[in-house]
């Protein structure tokens, strides 16, 4: 519901830019910057299926405000329930995600998008190593609809899935 989008790269230029999509289960968005006659470089996006626990990742983003920022760590775990609703299905990493690397990609070592970082767990609001990213292959799920119509539309059974506990059973 943003009111204006401006895009900014790391050499300064500013572009104004329109929500073509927006997904809110997902916590996920497609921007379009509305200068369409310049050729951006575009960064190919991998398989976060094929992510490894232990295999390193970068963090990119924008934390505190401090632009162009990039941290290191590993995989620590995948699958990951935070709370965050019902596509709640997270890479976990230790790679230092701050309030501001939001949207941000998560990147492999043959720099290839494994991820959107999108939380943090803290007690402070600061980063205690444990950060998470959506994965990758969630985003090129819905990434058509969302560019084709804005919007992503699901099933509904009408029915909740539970574990069956032995009180239940």
């Amino acid at each position: 519901n943003a009111d204006k989008i401006t895009v900014k790269l790391s050499d300064e230029t500013e572009f104004a830019a329109k929500v073509v999509g927006r997904d809110a289960r997902t916590d996920l968005a497609v921007i379009q910057i509305a200068d369409g006659n310049r050729n951006f470089p575009v960064a190919p996006l991998g398989d976060s299926s094929r992510l490894e626990v232990g295999e390193w990742v970068v963090a990119m983003g924008s934390p505190f405000g401090l632009d162009n920022t990039l941290t290191a760590g590993v995989v620590s775990a995948k699958g990951r329930h935070i709370g965050a609703g019902p596509y709640d299905n997270f890479i976990q990493t230790d790679a230092s995600i701050n309030p501001g690397n939001s949207g941000g990609p998560l990147v492999n070592l043959r720099g290839e998008v494994v991820g959107i970082n999108t939380a943090i767990f803290s007690r402070t609001g600061g980063n205690l190593g444990i950060g998470f990213a959506i994965p990758i292959d969630l985003a090129k799920e819905i990434l058509p609809e969302l560019i084709k119509t804005g919007k992503v539309t699901r099933g509904w059974l009408g029915v909740t899935i539970q574990r069956v506990t032995p009180d239940i059973a």
